[in-house]
């Protein structure tokens, strides 16, 4: 049986919201009690609308945002509650590749610099293989050696992901966390991170957490795969079942928007509605005022995450009914 390399138990983040004044005015849960596990070589993906909690999520789990309550277990080792100085040895092991390449990289740094850094200071290479180590990693993501010396204004936004993924597998980690990594990059550039990420998990055994809103995107990297509504986890099971059979009735509607190129293929009708606020969300289940299957339970009473199958996981009153709307691709 594998062990997890990853558990998250409980986790629950929240935020104040403040007045003109400066006074407390209401709080944002912006994570609402959510848990997984990611194996070793596994990825994991993370779905749902924007504002649904997803980032917020992964920096909980590296610990750039305290939580307000619950567990990270990595390798089985509680990270929640340490100090800057505790949480170092773990920082090489866990690392991000950020949503927008450009802002997450020092505009004053070269690329050499930005690569330099973590092998300094993780103590990785001597001083007079850090060149060569730089080298080394530009070349694994397909930058070559005269790249070294430039500035990241002075790059793409394709090759900015690239350094950054390159200064993510410097430390050489067991999980990364793949925040949105091509949601702003062309198609053609899209498939070739993609696929230079697919590449180093197969050649280094690594585990991703991949944060993303396209299900096109997530379908094509992930083992198994979690979807987020207002805060909380919804549906959780492996991505050939999710995609066969959704048993959430938001999962469902996200489906039924990826689009697909027949024209003559029938479209249901769009989600009506807008995300609740997370300040004041609906009683009952969440998803109730969107909800096509919702009757006066779903608005009375919170559906708890329970299994409905093997390794499928449910938070609905009416999973047994989802499918009534939706069309196969």
């Amino acid at each position: 049986m594998t062990v997890s390399l990853l558990e998250v138990k409980n986790l629950r983040k929240s935020f104040r919201i403040r007045d003109s004044l400066g006074r407390t005015s209401g709080q944002l849960v912006a994570v609402n009690d959510i848990s997984f596990s990611v194996k070793q070589g596994e990825t994991l993906g993370l779905v749902g609308e924007s504002g649904c909690g997803k980032s917020t999520a992964g920096k909980l789990i590296l610990q750039l945002l305290q939580p307000d309550s619950g567990e990270v277990l990595f390798s089985g080792e509680e990270l929640t509650g340490l100090s800057a100085k505790q949480m170092r040895p773990y920082r090489r092991h866990l690392q991000m590749i950020f949503q927008d390449p450009f802002s997450s990289l020092n505009p004053r740094m070269t690329v050499g610099a930005i690569l330099r850094e973590p092998l300094l200071i993780h103590r990785l290479a001597p001083p007079r293989q850090l060149r060569d180590r730089v080298i080394e990693l530009l070349e694994k993501v397909g930058l070559s050696a005269e790249h070294e010396q430039r500035y990241p204004h002075e790059f793409s936004g394709g090759q900015r992901q690239r350094v950054g993924i390159a200064r993510a597998l410097a430390v050489e980690p067991q999980l990364i966390i793949a925040d949105e990594p091509v949601s702003a990059l062309d198609l053609s550039v899209q498939a070739q991170i993609l696929n230079l990420l697919q590449k180093f998990q197969k050649e280094q055994g690594l585990s991703y957490i991949f944060i993303a809103h396209d299900l096109a995107v997530i379908e094509h990297v992930s083992d198994r795969i979690a979807v987020m509504y207002l805060g909380k986890i919804v549906e959780l099971t492996n991505a050939e079942e999710l995609y066969k059979n959704p048993r959430h009735p938001y999962t469902e509607a996200l489906l039924n928007a990826v689009p697909t190129p027949d024209p003559g293929h029938p479209r249901p009708a769009a989600l009506s509605g807008e995300i609740p606020s997370p300040v004041n969300p609906p009683g009952g289940c969440y998803f109730h005022p969107r909800c096509p299957y919702a009757d006066t339970i779903c608005r009375q009473q919170e559906p708890r995450l329970m299994e409905i199958g093997s390794d499928h996981l449910v938070a609905c009153h009416h999973a047994n009914q989802v499918g009534r709307y939706r069309f196969k691709r």
